[in-house]
Protein backbone atom coordinates (compact mmCIF):
# COMPACT_ATOMS: atom_id res chain seq x y z
CA UNK A 1 0.00 0.00 0.00
CA UNK A 2 1.12 3.29 -1.00
CA UNK A 3 0.65 6.65 1.33
CA UNK A 4 0.79 10.05 -1.33
CA UNK A 5 0.16 13.45 -0.47
CA UNK A 6 -2.01 15.12 -1.35
CA UNK A 7 -4.57 12.60 -1.24
CA UNK A 8 -3.39 11.05 1.97
CA UNK A 9 -2.90 13.85 5.03
CA UNK A 10 -2.24 12.43 8.07
CA UNK A 11 -2.97 15.58 9.79
CA UNK A 12 -6.70 15.16 9.19
CA UNK A 13 -6.25 12.64 12.21
CA UNK A 14 -4.44 14.90 14.32
CA UNK A 15 -6.97 18.11 13.66
CA UNK A 16 -8.73 18.16 17.19
CA UNK A 17 -8.20 16.60 20.44
CA UNK A 18 -11.84 14.59 20.24
CA UNK A 19 -10.04 13.17 16.85
CA UNK A 20 -7.03 12.44 18.02
CA UNK A 21 -8.51 10.44 21.60
CA UNK A 22 -10.33 8.23 18.94
CA UNK A 23 -7.77 7.01 16.85
CA UNK A 24 -5.07 6.65 19.87
CA UNK A 25 -2.94 3.42 19.81
CA UNK A 26 -2.03 3.29 23.56
CA UNK A 27 -4.43 3.33 26.41
CA UNK A 28 -2.96 4.10 29.71
CA UNK A 29 -5.09 2.67 32.76
CA UNK A 30 -4.26 2.55 36.70
CA UNK A 31 -4.56 -1.49 36.57
CA UNK A 32 -1.63 -1.19 34.43
CA UNK A 33 0.32 0.20 37.24
CA UNK A 34 2.01 -1.44 40.44
CA UNK A 35 3.76 0.93 43.22
CA UNK A 36 7.14 -0.67 44.56
CA UNK A 37 6.74 0.16 48.39
CA UNK A 38 9.78 -0.87 51.15
CA UNK A 39 8.48 -1.59 54.03
CA UNK A 40 11.16 -1.99 56.97
CA UNK A 41 11.67 -4.22 60.27
CA UNK A 42 12.53 -1.46 62.74
CA UNK A 43 12.38 1.95 63.17
CA UNK A 44 9.85 4.89 62.34
CA UNK A 45 9.12 6.52 58.63
CA UNK A 46 11.97 7.67 56.84
CA UNK A 47 11.76 9.64 53.73
CA UNK A 48 14.74 8.08 50.64
CA UNK A 49 16.96 11.09 50.35
CA UNK A 50 17.56 10.19 46.21
CA UNK A 51 14.06 9.51 45.65
CA UNK A 52 12.30 12.41 47.22
CA UNK A 53 8.50 11.39 47.50
CA UNK A 54 9.53 8.15 48.49
CA UNK A 55 9.63 6.46 52.24
CA UNK A 56 10.55 3.38 53.76
CA UNK A 57 7.86 2.17 56.00
CA UNK A 58 7.86 0.41 59.42
CA UNK A 59 4.89 -2.26 60.19
CA UNK A 60 2.15 -0.65 61.11
CA UNK A 61 -0.34 2.75 60.76
CA UNK A 62 1.87 4.62 58.27
CA UNK A 63 2.20 1.39 55.61
CA UNK A 64 -1.44 0.53 56.25
CA UNK A 65 -2.28 4.66 55.30
CA UNK A 66 0.55 4.96 52.23
CA UNK A 67 -1.72 1.55 50.65
CA UNK A 68 -5.03 3.46 51.74
CA UNK A 69 -3.49 7.26 50.20
CA UNK A 70 -2.19 5.03 47.08
CA UNK A 71 -6.07 2.59 46.75
CA UNK A 72 -8.06 5.28 46.71
CA UNK A 73 -6.04 7.41 43.44
CA UNK A 74 -6.72 3.81 41.69
CA UNK A 75 -3.82 1.29 42.11
CA UNK A 76 -4.38 -1.94 42.78
CA UNK A 77 -1.08 -3.85 42.63
CA UNK A 78 2.41 -3.40 45.14
CA UNK A 79 5.37 -5.23 44.91
CA UNK A 80 7.24 -5.14 48.48
CA UNK A 81 11.07 -4.60 49.16
CA UNK A 82 12.16 -5.68 52.42
CA UNK A 83 15.16 -3.49 54.67
CA UNK A 84 16.54 -4.73 57.49
CA UNK A 85 19.75 -4.00 59.50
CA UNK A 86 20.11 -8.03 60.68
CA UNK A 87 21.54 -9.08 57.44
CA UNK A 88 24.05 -12.63 57.48
CA UNK A 89 26.19 -13.85 54.50
CA UNK A 90 23.30 -16.29 53.43
CA UNK A 91 20.10 -13.07 53.75
CA UNK A 92 18.34 -15.59 56.15
CA UNK A 93 15.77 -12.76 56.98
CA UNK A 94 14.85 -13.00 53.62
CA UNK A 95 13.48 -16.96 54.68
CA UNK A 96 12.18 -15.86 58.53
CA UNK A 97 8.39 -16.13 58.94
CA UNK A 98 9.04 -12.81 61.33
CA UNK A 99 10.87 -10.89 58.47
CA UNK A 100 9.90 -7.29 57.30
CA UNK A 101 8.12 -8.81 54.08
CA UNK A 102 6.25 -11.61 55.37
CA UNK A 103 4.86 -9.32 58.09
CA UNK A 104 3.96 -7.14 56.03
CA UNK A 105 2.44 -9.07 53.84
CA UNK A 106 0.15 -10.48 56.98
CA UNK A 107 -0.94 -7.26 58.15
CA UNK A 108 -2.01 -5.77 55.13
CA UNK A 109 -3.67 -8.93 54.28
CA UNK A 110 -5.83 -8.46 57.30
CA UNK A 111 -6.43 -4.79 56.29
CA UNK A 112 -6.95 -4.73 52.48
CA UNK A 113 -8.66 -8.65 52.43
CA UNK A 114 -8.56 -9.51 48.58
CA UNK A 115 -9.19 -6.11 47.42
CA UNK A 116 -5.27 -5.49 46.48
CA UNK A 117 -2.49 -7.35 44.74
CA UNK A 118 0.45 -7.92 46.45
CA UNK A 119 3.71 -9.05 45.25
CA UNK A 120 7.15 -9.64 46.62
CA UNK A 121 10.48 -9.14 45.16
CA UNK A 122 12.08 -12.63 45.61
CA UNK A 123 15.92 -11.63 46.43
CA UNK A 124 18.58 -12.11 48.53
CA UNK A 125 20.52 -8.56 48.55
CA UNK A 126 18.71 -6.91 50.51
CA UNK A 127 19.26 -9.08 53.50
CA UNK A 128 22.76 -10.07 52.54
CA UNK A 129 25.92 -8.38 54.68
CA UNK A 130 27.67 -8.20 51.38
CA UNK A 131 25.20 -7.08 49.38
CA UNK A 132 25.15 -9.56 46.74
CA UNK A 133 21.87 -11.39 45.51
CA UNK A 134 22.95 -15.30 46.50
CA UNK A 135 25.74 -17.21 48.36
CA UNK A 136 29.25 -15.62 47.78
CA UNK A 137 32.17 -18.42 47.98
CA UNK A 138 35.29 -17.16 48.65
CA UNK A 139 38.25 -19.17 46.05
CA UNK A 140 41.40 -20.34 47.03
CA UNK A 141 43.73 -17.39 47.18
CA UNK A 142 46.56 -19.08 45.82
CA UNK A 143 44.82 -20.34 42.72
CA UNK A 144 43.41 -17.17 42.12
CA UNK A 145 46.88 -16.03 42.08
CA UNK A 146 47.97 -18.24 39.51
CA UNK A 147 44.76 -17.17 37.26
CA UNK A 148 45.13 -13.84 36.20
CA UNK A 149 41.41 -13.18 35.12
CA UNK A 150 40.55 -15.26 37.98
CA UNK A 151 37.77 -13.40 40.38
CA UNK A 152 38.63 -14.04 44.20
CA UNK A 153 34.79 -15.08 44.54
CA UNK A 154 31.72 -16.38 42.55
CA UNK A 155 28.26 -16.32 42.90
CA UNK A 156 26.82 -20.00 43.86
CA UNK A 157 23.99 -20.44 41.40
CA UNK A 158 22.29 -23.48 42.49
CA UNK A 159 23.32 -22.72 46.11
CA UNK A 160 21.10 -19.81 45.71
CA UNK A 161 18.08 -20.88 43.96
CA UNK A 162 17.19 -23.60 46.70
CA UNK A 163 17.25 -20.38 48.81
CA UNK A 164 15.10 -18.67 46.78
CA UNK A 165 12.54 -21.32 46.81
CA UNK A 166 12.06 -21.04 49.98
CA UNK A 167 11.91 -17.77 50.29
CA UNK A 168 9.04 -18.11 47.96
CA UNK A 169 7.57 -20.77 49.99
CA UNK A 170 7.86 -18.09 52.86
CA UNK A 171 6.38 -15.02 51.10
CA UNK A 172 3.32 -17.41 49.79
CA UNK A 173 2.28 -18.00 53.05
CA UNK A 174 1.93 -15.34 54.53
CA UNK A 175 -0.25 -14.02 51.66
CA UNK A 176 1.23 -13.20 48.65
CA UNK A 177 -0.65 -13.94 45.27
CA UNK A 178 2.95 -12.90 43.09
CA UNK A 179 6.46 -13.80 44.05
CA UNK A 180 9.04 -11.93 41.61
CA UNK A 181 12.70 -13.53 41.79
CA UNK A 182 15.05 -10.58 40.45
CA UNK A 183 18.63 -12.32 41.10
CA UNK A 184 18.88 -13.35 37.60
CA UNK A 185 19.74 -16.68 38.49
CA UNK A 186 20.26 -19.34 36.10
CA UNK A 187 16.90 -22.07 37.41
CA UNK A 188 15.42 -19.83 39.31
CA UNK A 189 11.73 -20.13 38.66
CA UNK A 190 11.86 -23.82 38.02
CA UNK A 191 13.24 -24.43 41.66
CA UNK A 192 10.72 -21.06 43.11
CA UNK A 193 7.93 -23.62 40.66
CA UNK A 194 8.46 -26.56 42.36
CA UNK A 195 8.72 -25.66 45.90
CA UNK A 196 5.48 -23.69 45.51
CA UNK A 197 3.55 -26.52 43.48
CA UNK A 198 4.95 -28.73 46.75
CA UNK A 199 3.55 -26.66 49.51
CA UNK A 200 0.28 -26.35 48.07
CA UNK A 201 1.18 -22.99 46.59
CA UNK A 202 -0.25 -24.17 42.66
CA UNK A 203 -2.20 -20.30 42.35
CA UNK A 204 0.76 -18.02 43.23
CA UNK A 205 1.79 -16.02 40.35
CA UNK A 206 5.46 -15.98 39.40
CA UNK A 207 6.68 -13.02 37.89
CA UNK A 208 10.15 -13.25 36.76
CA UNK A 209 12.80 -10.39 35.86
CA UNK A 210 13.64 -12.69 33.02
CA UNK A 211 15.66 -9.46 31.36
CA UNK A 212 17.52 -7.48 34.05
CA UNK A 213 20.29 -5.92 33.15
CA UNK A 214 23.37 -4.45 35.01
CA UNK A 215 22.23 -1.14 35.07
CA UNK A 216 23.46 2.31 36.32
CA UNK A 217 19.65 3.12 36.94
CA UNK A 218 19.46 0.79 40.19
CA UNK A 219 21.65 3.62 42.25
CA UNK A 220 18.72 5.04 43.96
CA UNK A 221 17.60 1.91 44.64
CA UNK A 222 20.50 0.45 46.61
CA UNK A 223 20.53 3.83 48.57
CA UNK A 224 16.57 3.27 49.08
CA UNK A 225 17.13 -1.01 50.66
CA UNK A 226 20.72 -0.83 51.41
CA UNK A 227 21.68 -3.19 49.26
CA UNK A 228 24.33 -2.51 46.98
CA UNK A 229 27.51 -4.41 46.79
CA UNK A 230 30.25 -4.40 49.12
CA UNK A 231 33.30 -5.68 46.65
CA UNK A 232 32.34 -6.14 42.99
CA UNK A 233 29.52 -6.34 41.05
CA UNK A 234 26.81 -8.18 39.77
CA UNK A 235 27.54 -8.49 35.80
CA UNK A 236 28.30 -12.18 36.21
CA UNK A 237 24.68 -12.71 36.47
CA UNK A 238 22.89 -9.67 35.41
CA UNK A 239 22.45 -8.97 31.40
CA UNK A 240 24.79 -7.02 29.63
CA UNK A 241 23.33 -3.77 28.28
CA UNK A 242 24.92 -4.16 24.69
CA UNK A 243 22.69 -7.16 24.53
CA UNK A 244 19.00 -7.20 22.71
CA UNK A 245 18.52 -10.72 21.60
CA UNK A 246 19.62 -12.48 24.53
CA UNK A 247 16.59 -11.29 26.03
CA UNK A 248 15.08 -13.97 23.78
CA UNK A 249 16.97 -16.70 25.42
CA UNK A 250 16.31 -15.69 28.88
CA UNK A 251 12.23 -15.22 28.79
CA UNK A 252 12.05 -18.58 26.56
CA UNK A 253 13.90 -20.70 29.31
CA UNK A 254 11.63 -18.78 32.21
CA UNK A 255 8.35 -19.75 30.07
CA UNK A 256 9.73 -22.89 29.99
CA UNK A 257 10.42 -23.18 33.95
CA UNK A 258 7.20 -22.37 34.66
CA UNK A 259 7.13 -18.07 34.68
CA UNK A 260 3.57 -16.54 34.51
CA UNK A 261 4.68 -12.98 33.79
CA UNK A 262 7.99 -11.98 32.39
CA UNK A 263 9.61 -8.59 33.12
CA UNK A 264 12.08 -6.29 31.38
CA UNK A 265 13.91 -3.96 33.99
CA UNK A 266 15.07 -0.71 33.50
CA UNK A 267 12.06 0.25 31.08
CA UNK A 268 12.75 3.19 29.34
CA UNK A 269 16.71 2.51 28.01
CA UNK A 270 15.11 -0.99 27.15
CA UNK A 271 11.91 -0.01 25.20
CA UNK A 272 13.58 -1.68 22.00
CA UNK A 273 14.05 -5.37 24.09
CA UNK A 274 10.78 -4.67 25.54
CA UNK A 275 9.14 -4.16 21.71
CA UNK A 276 11.35 -7.21 21.17
CA UNK A 277 9.71 -9.63 23.89
CA UNK A 278 6.52 -8.61 23.33
CA UNK A 279 6.76 -9.23 19.31
CA UNK A 280 8.33 -12.83 20.37
CA UNK A 281 5.88 -13.49 23.08
CA UNK A 282 3.07 -11.55 22.16
CA UNK A 283 0.31 -14.24 24.20
CA UNK A 284 2.73 -13.98 27.32
CA UNK A 285 2.21 -11.02 29.88
CA UNK A 286 4.85 -8.34 29.95
CA UNK A 287 5.85 -6.39 32.75
CA UNK A 288 8.57 -3.52 32.62
CA UNK A 289 10.13 -1.77 35.72
CA UNK A 290 10.40 2.16 35.21
CA UNK A 291 13.42 2.22 37.97
CA UNK A 292 14.82 3.77 40.65
CA UNK A 293 16.73 6.26 38.31
CA UNK A 294 14.76 6.73 36.02
CA UNK A 295 12.19 8.14 39.05
CA UNK A 296 14.82 10.27 40.01
CA UNK A 297 15.59 11.75 37.16
CA UNK A 298 11.99 13.21 36.16
CA UNK A 299 11.79 14.09 39.92
CA UNK A 300 14.67 16.28 40.01
CA UNK A 301 14.21 17.87 36.64
CA UNK A 302 10.63 18.78 37.88
CA UNK A 303 11.98 19.99 41.22
CA UNK A 304 14.35 22.56 39.26
CA UNK A 305 11.31 23.24 37.32
CA UNK A 306 13.25 22.20 33.71
CA UNK A 307 10.13 19.82 32.98
CA UNK A 308 6.67 19.77 33.41
CA UNK A 309 6.38 16.69 35.85
CA UNK A 310 2.64 15.49 34.83
CA UNK A 311 4.03 15.55 31.31
CA UNK A 312 6.55 13.66 31.58
CA UNK A 313 5.41 10.92 33.68
CA UNK A 314 2.78 10.63 31.81
CA UNK A 315 4.85 10.58 28.52
CA UNK A 316 7.19 7.80 29.61
CA UNK A 317 4.61 5.66 30.85
CA UNK A 318 2.97 6.33 27.72
CA UNK A 319 6.25 4.92 25.86
CA UNK A 320 6.72 1.97 27.89
CA UNK A 321 3.25 0.77 27.03
CA UNK A 322 3.27 1.16 23.66
CA UNK A 323 6.65 -0.39 23.55
CA UNK A 324 4.26 -3.57 24.57
CA UNK A 325 4.44 -3.53 28.38
CA UNK A 326 0.88 -4.65 30.15
CA UNK A 327 2.14 -3.95 33.86
CA UNK A 328 4.55 -1.03 34.63
CA UNK A 329 5.85 -0.77 37.89
CA UNK A 330 6.83 2.26 38.72
CA UNK A 331 7.11 4.61 41.50
CA UNK A 332 4.87 7.16 39.95
CA UNK A 333 2.08 4.68 40.15
CA UNK A 334 0.18 6.84 42.69
CA UNK A 335 0.43 9.57 41.13
CA UNK A 336 -0.38 8.46 37.59
CA UNK A 337 -3.44 6.84 38.52
CA UNK A 338 -4.79 10.54 39.41
CA UNK A 339 -3.46 12.07 36.07
CA UNK A 340 -4.83 9.43 33.81
CA UNK A 341 -7.95 10.69 33.41
CA UNK A 342 -6.85 13.86 32.48
CA UNK A 343 -4.62 12.32 29.03
CA UNK A 344 -6.99 12.72 26.66
CA UNK A 345 -7.44 16.76 27.95
CA UNK A 346 -3.69 16.93 27.18
CA UNK A 347 -2.68 15.26 24.07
Amino acid sequence: MYYRFPITRPRRLRSSRIIRNMVSETSLLPSNLVLPVFVKDEGSIEQINSMPGQYRYPIGDELIKAIENAVESGVRAFLLFGVTKNKDPLGSLAYNKNGPVPKALRMLRENFGNSIILMTDVCLCDYTDHGHCGVVEYRDPVQTLQAANQPKYVINNDATISIYAKVAVNYAEAGADVVAPSGMMDGQVKAIREALDNNGFTDTIIMSYSSKYSSTFYGPFREAADSAPKFGDRRSYQMDPRNAYEAIKEVSMDLEEGADIVMVKPAMPYLDVIRLVKQNFPEVPLAAYQVSGEYSMIKAAALNGWLNEKMAVLESLISIKRAGANIIITYYAKEASGWINEIEDIF
